[in-house]
């Protein structure tokens, strides 16, 4: 539910605009104010869980955004929907690295770890296009106002639920880093807010350029922060494994991949081919189905080939996939152009979620859960920000007025770009561990001279 609220309401927009009146510039806040809200809390929403209680934390999370759903279905001015999409970021971020951390510490075994990891990847990056199907449903059917009603049921059952299927997890004493949580999030918001700007902006506008230079420089802030204090945001210790770091990168360059099959493929669907907002949705249902399935097996992968093999060839098919609809004609149906790239696309980011996600919180200790989780969905986060600001920037600077097809092209390769590296990654990092030194075995006359 939390992911899906992403993309919910994209097919909804053009009916909000004409509902509220919100006119072009302010439209995008519909989306911005979730995606900067979110984005910019989870790390603090992961440590208010590790010291106050991961499921009072998630419950707190989950009310405030069932809350302001309801507010925001009820909205009658566009200033009244867009705080509300705020308060539902807000919602999320405090409940999100909370459902992480839960279902990796009440695990009872790797087995069980890995099956929960692979449900969660495919619930995390099935719920975007799932929502597109949603949204275009109930917006065909009913009204825009159901895209945000429909979480109030969803939410108050999974309320009702909660204190009979979770126990509360330890609380820790020691004092809270307000530095660490002011500088985390203003950090995070403001990185998010320069880069969700730069298409309409311009990467050389004052506005991207400082609000990346303050977000840069509150991130140093709290690095500087953390290794004083003796109750940091972020335990310095999360960030020292080359196998976490990797991880991190991998999920954020895939994400970033990701947003143009939820940017330029929508648009190649309803503009290119003419779909309706439902039709669009029951055409991302080959990705969809395709990550689902994977999940299925993922686990079993992972203990058979280990997470290299998986990444690589994730990676790789993530890369074909977006150069093969970088090839769409005008002449391509649905059929011929865009089916057979999101099913490939759909297994491929399948198979790397869950060992992304599994390398991230392995080793993790069960006080710092949160704190890990928060900052495995704070990456997923800046990743696909940064990923839609690169992609929409190659596609404006070639598309031309009133037709789709003109730099799509090289948006998508973008993309191919982006998956690619993650390879890089995945390959340095196991060709670095293979490098490591090794300490050397003692010589028969050293072990005879110490005797």
């Amino acid at each position: 539910m939390l992911i899906l609220d992403a993309t919910v309401v994209n097919v909804a927009l053009p009916h909000i605009d004409r509902a509220l009146d919100f006119g072009p510039a302010g439209l995008s806040w519909v989306l911005n104010a979730y995606t900067l809200a979110f984005g910019g809390l989870l790390l603090l929403g992961g440590r208010l869980g590790d010291v106050f209680g991961r499921r009072r934390a998630f419950e707190i999370g989950l009310a405030v955004f069932t809350l302001a759903s309801l507010a925001g279905g009820l909205a009658q001015t566009p200033e009244w929907l867009v705080a509300a999409r705020g308060l539902q970021g807000m919602g999320a971020a405090l409940a999100a690295p909370g459902v992480l951390a839960l279902l990796t510490t009440s695990a009872p075994d790797d087995a069980a770890r890995n099956r929960a990891l692979a449900l969660f990847g495919a619930v995390t990056s099935g719920g975007m296009s799932l929502g597109l199907l949603l949204g275009g449903a109930v917006t065909d059917l009913g009204s825009w106002r159901w895209t945000l009603f429909i979480n109030i049921p969803i939410g108050l059952a999974v309320l009702s639920l909660t204190r009979r299927t979770l126990d509360e997890t330890p609380l820790r004493p020691g004092r809270f880093d307000v530095v660490g949580a002011l500088t985390a999030t203003l950090g995070a918001v403001s990185v998010v807010w320069a880069l969700i700007g730069a298409p309409d902006h311009g990467w050389g506008s004052s506005r991207t350029i400082g609000g990346l230079a303050l977000g840069v420089a509150l991130l140093v802030t709290l690095a500087v922060t953390e290794t004083r204090v003796a109750h940091p945001m972020i335990q310095p210790v999360l960030l020292r494994s080359r196998r976490r770091l990797s991880g991190l990168a991998i999920i954020a360059l895939v994400v970033g991949a990701q947003m143009s099959m939820f940017f330029l493929a929508v648009q190649y669907l309803e503009g290119q081919l003419g779909f309706g907002p439902l039709t669009t949705g029951l055409a991302f249902l080959p990705l969809t189905l395709g990550i689902f399935a994977m999940s299925r097996v993922t686990p079993r992968l992972l203990a058979r080939l280990g997470r290299t093999p998986m990444f690589v060839i994730g990676t790789i098919g993530l890369a074909t996939s977006f150069t093969w609809l970088s090839q769409v004609s005008a002449g391509d149906s649905y059929w011929s152009g865009a089916f057979g790239p999101m099913l490939l696309n759909g297994l491929s980011a399948g198979l790397i979620f869950m060992p992304a996600t599994s390398a991230v919180l392995t080793g993790v200790a069960p006080e710092h859960a949160g704190s890990a989780s928060g900052l495995l969905q704070t990456c997923q986060q800046l990743g696909g920000a940064i990923g839609l600001a690169v992609i929409v920037s190659v596609y404006a600077a070639g598309a031309q007025p009133g037709q789709f097809l003109p730099g799509a092209d090289h948006a998508f390769l973008t993309s191919a770009v982006f998956s690619l590296t993650a390879l890089a990654v995945a390959v340095l990092a196991v060709t670095r561990r293979r490098r490591a030194p090794v300490t050397a075995l003692p010589t028969v006359e050293e072990v005879a001279e110490a005797a």
